[in-house]
């Protein structure tokens, strides 16, 4: 019995039939540009070869355009508050056959067997899952995180199959000052990718970052700034996701003589949006309503990404490589019809073919917060104070000083921000002020608050925040709206607070009705969950609230 590779073979040379023909179609060659009508020949999870082939099954698509499956190169699956399962549900239709991840959500949470829980589920999945080794764990020390990974853990990882190479990192200020750990764990990951994460970092500074051999980098927010890094060498990620909008301002950067610098990432995405909008194929859709020539959008989430990540038979339509397909039905509006994983058929007309495995109950015990009354959330000294202004459609913030009369300022959208520390009980509470989520009453709050992901609250009395706090306790995490000190909304997320245990359908309808109770109080951003959840990351300019207090870069 001829191996695998012996029968490919064959098959390419027309001595035996495949398994499947997709004939009929409009194949989109991400290597030339071009278009070509023509067929494709599949043997077993391979693609045999282009053109005129014999087959055991024939799929005639009817002129359709097929494409390379979608690759998303730099991904927080957790940020969908989905389970790795029903996650897979909602992407896979819309394309997306491989995603590349550090996991550096849950392993801040539950550390490596935060990674290896979602990792076992995935490998049941029809998708590619890559890790990158998540560099920061904590990002900093200005928080407290559930978990560490030193330099031997991220060694070990590094080890792992699955792993390509060193995670985001997000310690610009250690790599650039020659700090031990950091420099350790980009030692030994070299010869293999090392991703980046260094905001508005230029000059003879970005330059120290990128000799550490860091060469990518997904958080340019200006076009000037992207085209700095990509003159330095780097690739640039164009991100769009659920609050960290940058296609529109960076997409003039893709011209005949850079794209192949460039490829598109969501970075952070809901289950709300994955189910209505989409995944990388919103990015992609968008850019071609932006301007972008579809072929040109499409190489930007395939063969660009996957050469960067050095993924060998990913990315293209070509003999050899891994029959990961998209049957388009409209190319400017990339309505994908049919999905195709290792020559497989796993979705069709938006719809999963294929059931995940069930949700098990692992990783549920990990919100321990110290018991507090509700005068530690106390007002700000008074005065004049920090304020962290929120930028609808970024992640990064502006510094404001204001003089402080009250708090809860409603007519300056002064609000209380409070950061209550919930892995190992330390009593931290960190408390500031911010403005732009609107409200007029209640209040939000959430365990999900980037990266340590202590509980953030925001809210327009201490009554209802402490209301939200103490519901997300006895939830074991999730997202939950108050006012009049009662609990109006909530959404469990049991799996190391970051991840519902409930199908996508039902996490998708109660974030919505989160969402809607947030607008009747009064909120006026557009993801007020996802923008909250950013506010305690204090790797992002210009100013944060951990559970350590107020924190400016």
């Amino acid at each position: 019995m001829p191996t695998a590779l012996a029968r490919l073979i064959s098959v390419a040379k027309g001595e035996l039939p495949a398994d499947l023909l997709l004939a009929n179609a409009k194949i989109i060659n991400v290597f030339t540009g071009e278009i070509e009508d023509s067929n494709i020949a599949i043997c077993g999870d391979r693609i045999a070869g282009v053109g005129d082939y014999q087959a055991k099954e024939v799929v005639d698509v009817g002129g359709r355009y097929i494409a390379p499956g979608l690759i998303n190169g730099h991904i927080h699956p957790e940020s969908s508050m989905l389970d790795i399962g029903q996650y897979a549900r909602a992407v896979v239709p819309h394309g997306t056959t491989s995603l590349v991840t550090d996991l550096h959500e849950i392993a801040n949470v539950c550390g490596v067997e935060g990674i290896k829980y979602i990792l076992n589920r995935a490998r049941r999945l029809p998708f590619n899952l890559f890790l990158m080794a998540p560099s920061c764990v904590p990002a900093t020390n200005l928080e407290s995180s559930g978990a560490t990974l030193g330099p031997e853990e991220i060694r070990q990882i590094l080890s792992w199959k699955e792993c390509l190479g060193l995670g985001e990192v997000m310690n610009f200020p250690g790599v650039i000052s020659g700090g031990e750990a950091v420099l350790k764990k980009i030692e030994f990951a070299r010869g293999k990718i090392i991703d980046g994460h260094a905001p508005g970092l230029g000059g003879r500074a970005l330059s120290a970052y990128i000799a550490a051999g860091i060469y990518s980098d997904h958080e340019c927010v200006a076009l000037d700034e992207a085209k700095e890094k990509l003159r330095q060498g780097m690739f640039i990620m164009l991100r769009e996701g659920s609050s960290e909008k940058n296609l529109e301002a960076l997409l003039p950067l893709v011209t005949d003589k850079s794209w192949q610098q460039c490829m598109f990432v969501v970075d952070d995405r809901t289950g709300a949006d994955l189910l209505r909008d989409g995944d990388i194929d919103a990015v992609v859709r968008k850019a071609i309503h932006l301007g972008l020539e579809p072929v040109r959008a499409i190489q930007l989430a395939t063969i660009n990404t996957a050469g960067y990540f050095r993924r060998e038979g990913l990315g293209g339509i070509a003999p050899g490589y891994f029959a990961d397909l998209i049957v388009l039905g409209d190319l400017p509006k990339l309505r994908i019809d049919m999905v195709f994983y290792k020559g497989k058929l796993v979705a069709e007309e938006g719809k999963p073919l294929f059931s995940p495995p069930a949700t098990d109950q692992g990783l549920t015990d990990s919100v321990n917060i110290k018991p507090f009354n509700i005068d530690r959330l106390k007002p700000t000294s008074g005065g004049t104070e920090p304020v962290i202004e929120v930028i609808p459609g970024q992640i990064i913030t502006r510094k404001r000083m204001e003089k402080i009369k009250t708090i809860p300022d409603i007519g300056r959208d002064i609000l209380k921000l409070v950061v209550v520390e919930r892995h190992r009980a330390t009593g931290n509470i960190g408390v500031g002020l911010v403005s732009g989520f609107g409200l007029k009453r209640g209040a939000l709050a959430s365990s999900i608050a980037h990266d340590s992901h202590n509980i953030i609250a925001v809210g327009t009395s201490d009554e209802d925040i402490f209301a939200a706090v103490k519901e997300i306790e006895r939830l074991r995490g999730g997202l939950v709206a108050a006012g009049g000190g009662k609990v109006l909304s909530s959404l469990a997320l049991p799996v190391a607070g970051l991840l519902s245990d409930e199908p996508l359908e039902t996490v998708v309808n109660k974030l919505e009705g989160l969402e809607k109770v947030a607008v009747e109080l009064g909120a006026k951003l557009s993801s007020p969950f996802a923008t909250l959840s950013f506010l305690a990351l204090p790797v992002i300019p210009a100013i944060r609230l951990t559970d350590r207090g107020v924190v400016e870069l």
